[in-house]
């Protein structure tokens, strides 16, 4: 058997082990500590936009958080990209909401603002205005800021901006994990950096920001005695995973440059006619964090992957959308075809920053076969 080659694995630097070898040295191993404020920091210095940071357990904790400061309660509606993996939706349903589903524009893949306010007004008409509106940069791809957010302003709904998978990703120059009345990263073990597993909220004011760190820690009260007022969550970054971050971030520039060179090259290496790519739109620098093809038709698309599986090789179809989902066949959804073609159609390739030349060669090859 050929060795495996990964989607996209945890590509470790270097620079992550004297933070956690600090953190053991000082025994700061609880959810707070000297790396998870110097995490924040980096965060909060590499995005700019006097954004305040709190770092947690993960991007699906932190989505929750945001829902409950934004006030989302049982019986409410949450406008949600369909194009998406599920961690996007659930909180909704965490908080006994109901997600609405919009579809993708063809032109970045992200939600469509035309749809998006078709939702919004159907939705006000049958007597349930949105709470919340949950935009996803998919793939690192930002989606149409500008027109989403002017529609959110317009019926005066929140926006938590879903930036899991775009750290390093900018839109008109802005870094993505900023556009949002609230905003999330995540660190998962196959996102661009990785802790191993965490997230983070990003907030416009350091008010919001120590409202997630109350919540995230079990909504403690100022008091000798444990007094709660509040329902908590245990949603809080350890020191040594921060220690992790802390180390990523020295990296993370060069991580998004790697991971945009093995999109050129598939670009260029792989067979003209067979395969189409997804564009910058103007204003747009994706981080690629995935490398995702179109094919021409569902069988290609299954015969190139089960051909790379037989080779050791992991990919897999672009994300179910969310309107497909068993667990949300009753939800309300706006829909206009693209999300379901990208489905059929697409592929996403192996990504990681620490692919090998060969590993690469190695892809393309295997792939060439198919069409030989």
């Amino acid at each position: 058997m050929e060795p495996k080659i990964w989607l996209s694995s945890p590509h470790m630097s270097g620079f992550e082990r004297q933070y956690i070898d600090e953190a053991f040295n000082s025994n700061w191993i609880a959810p707070l500590g000297p790396n998870v404020t110097g995490f924040e920091q980096s965060l909060e210095s590499y995005l700019g936009e006097g954004v305040h940071v709190a770092a947690l357990s993960s991007g699906t904790g932190a989505i929750h958080l945001a829902l409950i400061m934004l006030g989302v309660t049982a019986g409410d509606e949450v406008i949600c990209q369909s194009k998406t993996f599920s961690a996007s939706a659930n909180p909704i349903v965490y908080q006994g909401a109901i997600p609405v589903f919009v579809d993708s524009e063809p032109e970045s893949w992200n939600i469509s603002p035309e749809l998006l306010e078709e939702a919004i007004r159907d939705r006000i008409n049958k007597g349930k205005k949105p709470k919340a509106i949950v935009a996803v940069h998919l793939y690192g791809m930002p989606y149409m800021v500008n027109e989403v957010n002017d529609i959110a302003s317009r019926y005066d709904i929140p926006v938590i901006e879903d930036s899991a998978e775009s750290l390093g990703s900018t839109y008109n120059g802005r870094k993505c994990g900023t556009f949002g009345d609230l905003s999330i990263l995540s660190f998962n073990g196959n996102k661009i950096i990785t802790t191993s597993g965490g997230g983070a909220l990003v907030a416009h004011s350091e008010e919001l920001k120590n409202k997630a760190v109350f919540l995230s820690t079990q909504a403690r009260d100022k008091s000798p005695a444990y007094l709660h007022s509040q329902i908590g969550y245990n949603y809080r970054m350890s020191n040594v995973v921060a220690g992790i971050g802390r180390g990523q971030m020295e990296v993370l520039d060069s991580y998004v440059s790697k991971r945009r060179a093995n999109h050129e090259l598939y670009r260029q290496e792989l067979p003209e006619g067979e395969f189409s790519f997804l564009d910058e739109p103007d204003g747009h620098f994706s981080n690629r964090w995935l490398s995702c093809v179109l094919t021409n038709s569902i069988e290609t698309r299954e015969g190139v992957r089960l051909l790379l599986e037989s080779h050791n090789i992991e990919c897999r179809p672009l994300w179910k959308p969310m309107h497909q989902q068993p667990v949300f066949e009753n939800a309300p959804k706006y829909l206009n075809g693209v999300s379901d073609e990208l489905f059929e159609k697409g592929l996403c390739l192996p990504s990681g920053s620490n692919l090998t030349e060969n590993e690469l060669n190695r892809v393309i090859t295997t792939i060439k076969s198919y069409f030989d």
